[in-house]
C-alpha cells in the first residue's frame, strides 16, 4: 500500500508515524516514517527479546517491527522521553523511551526501555537510519497486566517526561531495573523503585 501524498513535515511527525505504525500495527505508516532504502539497527542489551541485527529496506523494517511483532504483542504503548523542538526538521534524533505491551499467548506483561538514535534525509523529511537500543525488557505476571497498562495509558501518549514516567509508577519491585536506567541521569537519584 502506497501512503498518501505528504505535505511538509516536521521531525516530530516522523516519529509519530513511526508510532503510529508499531504500536497501533499499521504497517503502510513506515512509508511514511522511512525512507524506501532506511536501515534499522537492533542492539539488545537484553536476552528478553529478539530481533533480527539488521533490516534493510522500508519492507523489511515494517516485516521486522509491525507485521512480526504484531504476531507477538498487543496493548503496545512507546513513549519518547523528549521532544524535537516544535517544526523542526533535524538531521538527526536520539532520545530515551519506555514501553509496555502484553504478550497475546498467555497474557504476560513486557515493560522494557532504551534509546532511538535516528538518521534523517530531507525532501521529504524521512528516516533513512533508526538505531534502537533494548537496555531492558522486563516480563511480568500477567496478573500484573491491569496495574501497568493503567499505569502507562495514565502518561501523556507518546510524549512523557522521564519523572512524571517515574513518579507515576506502581509500586511494583519487578519495575526496579527499569525505573532506575530512566532516572540514571538524575542528580543524586535514589536508585530504588
Amino acid at each position: 500500500m502506497t501512503a498518501p501524498e505528504q505535505l511538509p513535515r516536521d521531525t516530530s511527525d516522523v516519529l509519530r508515524d513511526y508510532l503510529h505504525a508499531k504500536d497501533e500495527n499499521r504497517p503502510w505508516y513506515m512509508d511514511r516514517a522511512f525512507a524506501p532504502d532506511a536501515v534499522l539497527k537492533m542492539a539488545l542489551r537484553t536476552q528478553a527479546i529478539a530481533f533480527p541485527p539488521e533490516s534493510r529496506g522500508v519492507q523489511a523494517i515494517a516485516d521486522t517491527l509491525v507485521r512480526r511483532f504484531g504476531q507477538t504483542y498487543d496493548n503496545v504503548y512507546t513513549f519518547y522521553l523528549s521532544r524535537p523542538e516544535a517544526g523542526a526538521a533535524l538531521d538527526e534524533y536520539s532520545c530515551d523511551w519506555l514501553v509496555a505491551m502484553t504478550e497475546k499467548a498467555g497474557g504476560q506483561v513486557r515493560v522494557g526501555c532504551g534509546r532511538y538514535d535516528w538518521a534523517f534525509r530531507h525532501a521529504p523529511h524521512q528516516a533513512e537510519r533508526l538505531v534502537i537500543t533494548i537496555e531492558t525488557m522486563l516480563t511480568l505476571p500477567a496478573d500484573e497486566a491491569g496495574t501497568i497498562l493503567d499505569w502507562i495509558t495514565r502518561l501523556p501518549y507518546p510524549w512523557a517526561d522521564a519523572q512524571r514516567v517515574v513518579a507515576s509508577a506502581p509500586a511494583i519491585e519487578a519495575l526496579a531495573p527499569v525505573l532506575q536506567w530512566i532516572r540514571r541521569n538524575e542528580p543524586h537519584s535514589s536508585l530504588t523503585a
